[in-house]
């Protein structure tokens, strides 16, 4: 089955497949050579289908790679709608960093939208899989909950696995198998709350609370603490907050402050004047030299430097 998904007018197929590195997460694939997208997803009824998602001048074009029929071809759009933003509205921040020099890259290539997953479930636990710990230790363990606990596709990939099926597993599982240390706990209460209906963590996506209250839910996951709260926030398409880890405060030190370490006020500061957008600003500024794009100027008028997820 192939889908042509429209887009709109200011987005940016490369610059959403590089926001941050869950492209390089399972069951995510990503070929830089061919600007190629592999996805597992799970549809509405049957196995789970694998798609190959590549960008086009007016569309996101997505081939199944197993047989679907017209509605898992809905289920499919839907999925990969969520997973590249397409129905945020972004005019109000792009018109916020329109005349700020360093900023107004942002809008001319059509940066702002961060990949998601199809659920919030799995943006939580992977976001529970980068705290404290290396990239590469991130990816071990994730690539381990999929190959091991998600559903086998009929190219012998695997999907996420659902609440369920983590729910399943003892915590020795995620201790020795998955390598998650002290996550080992945190991630198998987090399946068999969502699992048993205690926990809607897809009801965040759609909900009312101020960015506060729903801050204060989210971190009474064990294992979500500010960090994992606030960039689970911008994935829900709130970005008051700028989620700080060693990363993010390294990189703005070399960037903003002469190389020496700033205080977390003084990064704050740099971005309030983009309010409830401050976070996402800060994301945009921090990465953007990780693609190599000629339209893409420091404010001294240098171009872009070398590509770098992380």
């Amino acid at each position: 089955m192939d889908i042509s998904i429209p887009i709109p007018p200011d987005f940016s197929f490369e610059r959403t497949v590089m926001s941050h590195g869950w492209c390089e997460l399972s069951p995510f694939e990503f070929d830089r050579e061919s600007w190629k997208l592999v996805r597992v997803l799970e549809i509405d009824k049957g196995r789970p289908v694998t798609v190959t998602i590549t960008g086009a001048q007016d569309s996101i074009e997505v081939r199944s790679l197993q047989k679907a029929g017209a509605r898992d071809g809905d289920s499919i759009t839907r999925h990969v709608r969520h997973i590249f933003r397409l129905d945020d509205e972004l005019a109000e921040f792009y018109k916020l960093i329109g005349n700020e020099p360093v900023f107004s890259w942002i809008a001319r290539v059509g940066a702002g939208r961060l990949l998601r997953s199809p659920s919030v479930y799995e943006d939580l636990v992977k976001t529970i899989c980068t705290t404290n710990c290396s990239w590469a230790l991130t990816k071990k363990m994730v690539s381990g909950l999929v190959t091991m606990l998600g559903r086998e596709t009929g190219d012998k990939r695997h999907a996420f696995p659902t609440p369920a099926a983590m729910a399943s597993a003892p915590e020795k599982f995620y201790r020795d198998e998955v390598r998650a240390g002290y996550r080992a706990s945190y991630l198998l209460e987090l399946a068999e709350r969502v699992a048993s209906g205690s926990l809607d963590v897809e009801g965040w996506l759609n909900s009312a609370l101020p960015t506060f209250e729903l801050k204060r839910q989210i971190k009474s996951v064990k294992g979500a603490g500010d960090y994992a709260a606030e960039n689970l926030l911008k994935l829900l398409g709130r970005y008051d907050g700028l989620a700080l880890d060693s990363w993010l405060r390294a990189k703005f030190a070399r960037t903003h402050n002469k190389g020496r370490v700033a205080a977390d006020a003084k990064i704050a500061r740099h971005y309030s004047r983009f309010g409830a957008w401050c976070g996402l600003a800060m994301w945009c500024d921090m990465t953007r030299d990780w693609l190599d794009d000629a339209s893409v100027e420091t404010a001294e008028g240098a171009a872009a430097g070398t590509p770098r997820i992380t």
